[in-house]
């Protein structure tokens, strides 16, 4: 790797790699370094897997805009490199009549955006699902299901063929801003090494606010701290009941799209997640949550009983501090927004962000050609 770059993208998820990727692929000299031994190791590969439609985010937001945008770059993507996926659509719905409103504003807010949904009433959801009880559904036919670790091994391969240095197991230490590039301490087990580059991508998830801190911007200062929230999963058994969509969401929540049941490429149906924030990244499943677990799903799933239920995995969401009613967008900014010559940010990246890691590329491309 040269010790001069022209880009520096610190974290290996998804959206780090394809930013490492789509700048490589715009001609930059590009290193792209992860304090883990692996790839999407955290935010990236510890979710549900899904690749969204975008029936959801607000109209307008950076959320919406790359999740449809992402969508469908990373539908051809998928296909073109054989990453395992599958579109298997999904339901979402009005377990009563209370919720039916709520569902019926949805309808009009993913058409509104585009979003291909059909409205299925309670006999045409019952001779479809049996397992299932609500009062009125949507069916996405557009949504699926992703091999997370496939796709991040993709991003990596066509980022290094593409002349890109993907360094694992390396941790950026300090940072020294200046007028035309910034100096980088990199940590590689005991070993130092000192790099300049014209432009750093800070897409490290929920490391986040700390590369910040390296640059000498308070995040947390500027309303932007992060708020790690840990959802936790439970698998059913195999003797569980079982719908015959492969995703089946409740209505959302307020820091979540609610305890929905998904079905992995290789056939394990999770429950979950949940959303609880938590000050450290604990990965702990507590069986204690199976009760909470229970009743969230059988109200849609009646025939589930608690011993159906299993610890699996959790997974911590790096959400922004709130400003106001609703949650935050995106945040990408760069040095116009925070100050900081050559940096650009990448704050607050969760769902929908593997649907949108192609087209937030896209838009960090943008970024990167716009700097001085």
């Amino acid at each position: 790797m040269s010790t001069e770059l022209s880009v520096c993208v610190v974290g290996g998820g998804l959206v780090g790699l394809a930013c490492a990727r789509a700048l490589a692929q715009a001609g930059h000299e590009v290193a792209l370094v992860e304090r883990h031994g692996r790839l999407a190791t955290e935010t990236s590969a510890r979710n549900s897997g899904v690749l969204h439609a975008g029936l959801h985010y607000p109209h307008g937001s950076r959320k919406e805009r790359t999740c449809l945008r992402g969508h469908a770059l990373l539908r051809e993507y998928l296909a073109r490199r054989g990453v395992p996926h599958a579109l298997v659509g999904k339901l979402v719905l009005a377990v009563d009549d209370g919720e039916c409103d709520a569902l019926a504003a949805l309808e009009r807010h993913a058409r509104e955006a585009g979003v291909r949904v059909e409205p299925l009433d309670a006999r045409q959801l019952a001779a479809r699902e049996p397992e299932l009880r609500c009062s009125a559904a949507l069916w996405s036919p557009a949504s699926g299901i992703v091999d997370a670790h496939a796709l991040a091994e993709t991003l990596a391969g066509d980022a290094r063929d593409l002349g890109a240095a993907v360094l694992l197991g390396t941790a950026l230490v300090a940072a020294e801003p200046g007028p035309t590039g910034t100096t980088l301490r990199l940590a590689r087990g005991t070993e130092l090494e000192t790099v300049r580059a014209r432009v750093v991508v800070n897409a490290a998830g929920l490391s986040a606010q700390a590369v910040s801190g390296l640059f000498g911007l308070d995040d947390e200062a500027r309303g932007d701290g992060l708020r790690p929230y840990r959802g936790v999963y439970f698998r059913l058994s195999n003797d569980a009941p079982r719908p015959r969509a492969k995703l089946v969401y409740p209505m959302p929540e307020a820091h979540g799209l609610g305890v929905h049941l998904t079905s992995a490429l290789d056939g394990t149906v999770r429950a979950g997640p949940d959303a609880e924030a938590v000050a450290t990244l604990d990965y702990d499943v507590p069986d204690d949550r199976r009760a909470a677990f229970h009743r969230a799903v059988a109200r849609y799933l009646p025939g589930l009983e608690p011993r159906h239920l299993e610890p699996d995995f959790a997974g911590i969401r790096p959400k922004l501090a709130p400003r106001g009613p609703g949650p935050r967008d995106f945040l990408l900014d760069g040095p116009a927004d925070h100050g900081v010559p050559g940096l650009i940010r990448l704050l607050g990246i969760e769902s929908p962000g593997l649907t949108a890691c192609l087209a937030l590329a896209e838009e960090v491309a943008l970024a990167v050609a716009a700097v001085p």
